[in-house]
């Protein structure tokens, strides 16, 4: 049998911040999917109207408001991994807004071996989904909805699912404060891997705020994550380690963001992510794992966004997304 899937498997840990990778199928659908994500430590359920990629982590996210607008990203992870991310938000006359997407995580060429090691070849890998999502208002309250195909072509296995995302968020009318909810990958696998492989998509739910002080140049987003899960801390009693104390497993489904908004066009990115950090940090040091950092600047009708998220000491993953008003741009030409 091909020993081509481990590693597979320990790559797609790694890229999707150890949110216990590897026990879903499709785990590429939780990789934060573009630059200012990534920054903000790689979940959020409730920074709305700022970028149109974040329709992808929450379809109530994306308002009439970023019609037109366009976005491409690539992620650089390790070795030759990396992620694609296009997305796109139309204005119909009779529908209102649309939102398109399409996510893809390349694994490269890998070597392939057999059951006695033998080199059998080497083989490309990667993963895809293509989504549309709808939101719609009422009041202050935004309800949205997404569909996703899903592909996965693992050494020559492949599988292929179908899911939805529900998401909600309120906006309140007076205070930059906005509480988002979302449901995220309900669905059927339509082929296995293997007629021996059980396939579950990664179901989740995410709850999250963001909220600006009224006299502060910051702006900070609190999201809780894996909640769906009954356990995202793995451990061995036979390491002989200590195990995890309460506020410790409360931590880990706890994602930090913040924003320092140095002007309207340019604002400083961080995040932190404790499951991330005690995942992928070394015995003898955190090595920066957790920490994210990004920028943003906007030039006249493009806006350039990087991150930089860390894994371990000396090692990390680079964003780069260009976002841009398509019919403001068509207008100018």
């Amino acid at each position: 049998m091909k020993q081509i899937l481990p590693a597979i498997l320990l790559l797609s840990s790694l890229v999707s911040f150890a949110q216990t990778g590897g026990q879903k199928s499709f785990e590429f659908l939780n990789v934060a999917n573009s630059a200012r994500l990534a920054a903000l430590g790689g979940v959020n359920a409730s920074l709305t109207d700022r970028d149109v990629n974040f329709f992808y982590s929450n379809p109530s996210l994306v308002s009439d408001s970023l019609a037109g607008f366009a976005s491409a990203t690539y992620q650089f992870y390790v070795a030759d991994v990396g992620q694609s991310t296009f997305s796109y938000a139309h204005k119909f006359k009779n529908i209102g807004t649309l939102l398109f997407g399409v996510q893809h995580l390349s694994y490269g060429t890998i070597q392939g071996y057999d059951a006695s090691g033998t080199e059998i070849g080497t083989f490309k890998s990667g993963e895809t989904a293509i989504v549309i999502g709808k939101s719609h208002q009422v009041s202050n309250f935004r309800i949205g909805a997404n569909v996703k195909m899903i592909f996965s072509n693992i050494a020559g296995y492949h599988a292929s699912a179908a899911a939805i995302d529900f998401g909600g968020v309120f906006v309140h009318p007076h205070y930059d404060w906005r509480i988002g909810l979302t449901v995220k990958n309900m669905g059927i696998v339509f082929s296995e891997y293997s007629e021996s492989s059980e396939s579950e998509l990664p179901f989740d739910v995410q709850l999250g705020t963001t909220f600006k002080p009224e006299h502060m140049p910051l702006r900070f987003s609190i999201t809780a994550y894996n909640l769906a899960r009954k356990r995202v801390t793995y451990y061995d009693a036979a390491s002989g380690q200590d195990e995890p104390g309460g506020l410790d497993k409360v931590l880990r489904r706890i994602n930090f963001g913040a924003e320092i908004l140095i002007h309207r066009n340019v604002n400083i990115l961080a995040g932190y992510n404790y499951l991330t950090h005690q995942e992928l940090k070394l015995e003898n040091g955190g090595g920066g794992a957790g920490l994210s950092l990004g920028f943003s600047a906007r030039i006249r009708s493009f806006e350039f966004i990087f991150s930089r998220s860390g894994y371990v000491a000396g090692k990390a993953g680079y964003g780069l997304t260009l976002s841009s008003n398509i019919n403001r741009v068509l207008r100018r030409v």
